[in-house]
């Protein structure tokens, strides 16, 4: 075929091209693909665009059920507030305080209040029976005679209208035997006239008896 390489030499004649092959193409764009994937992979799990560190993923139930439980704290015990007390009979007070710890001076001057009040009521009324339970024997006794006497003469009672001052003036604890001395200044009336009674009420009590009432002990004239 001397013409045709004639004209090949002369480049009139082109030898066709090759052409890339289909499965060739398909290797290519696969590559392609899973470069992409794993690119996108990379940014998803690790630093990312944002750059925010990967969270630590919750621990399974049965990691929580074997981890140590932590105890509850428990609420912090409170001794009860010593009383402060005050003025003359303070030491004596104390010392009834440390062997009945029940006790505060401000319940004792409202319950001596209350006492001043019956039984200057009941005397007035000639109540022998509210008296007894109330008085110690010696100033039952006392009283239980002055009543006598008043109902012989006729004379008139003097009844309570009103209490100016109580104040504890002076304690005292001998062994398990408290005494408490109240001073009162009290207005008194028959209907007549009145006048004020100055006077200090001794009362006393076994401090670790169940029983928590004072007997009157004593009753002097205040100076």
């Amino acid at each position: 075929m001397p013409a045709l390489s004639t004209l090949n030499s002369f480049g009139l004649i082109k030898e066709p091209a090759l052409k890339m092959s289909n499965p060739v193409i398909e290797v290519l764009i696969l590559a392609a693909v899973a470069l992409f994937v794993l690119w996108r992979l990379y940014v998803a799990l690790g630093k990312g665009g944002d750059e925010r560190p990967m969270q630590r993923p919750s621990p399974a139930p049965e990691q929580r059920k074997n981890a140590p439980e932590t105890a509850a704290p428990q609420p912090r015990r409170t001794e009860p507030e010593r009383p402060s007390f005050t003025g003359p009979a303070a030491g004596g007070l104390e010392e009834i305080y440390n062997v009945d710890q029940s006790f505060t001076a401000e319940d004792f001057l409202r319950g001596a209040k209350a006492a001043y009040t019956m039984i200057v009521g009941a005397y007035a009324r000639g109540d022998r029976a509210a008296l007894r339970p109330l008085l110690d024997d010696d100033v039952y006794e006392a009283w239980d005679a002055a009543i006598s006497a008043r109902d012989a003469s006729g004379e008139r009672p003097f009844e309570l209208l009103r209490i100016k001052r109580a104040e504890i003036d002076r304690a005292e604890l001998e062994g398990n035997l408290a005494r408490i001395s109240v001073r009162y200044d009290a207005e008194l009336g028959d209907g007549e006239t009145t006048r004020t009674a100055r006077e200090i009420w001794t009362f006393k009590r076994i401090v670790t008896a169940n029983d928590p009432n004072w007997l009157l002990d004593d009753v002097e004239v205040a100076g």
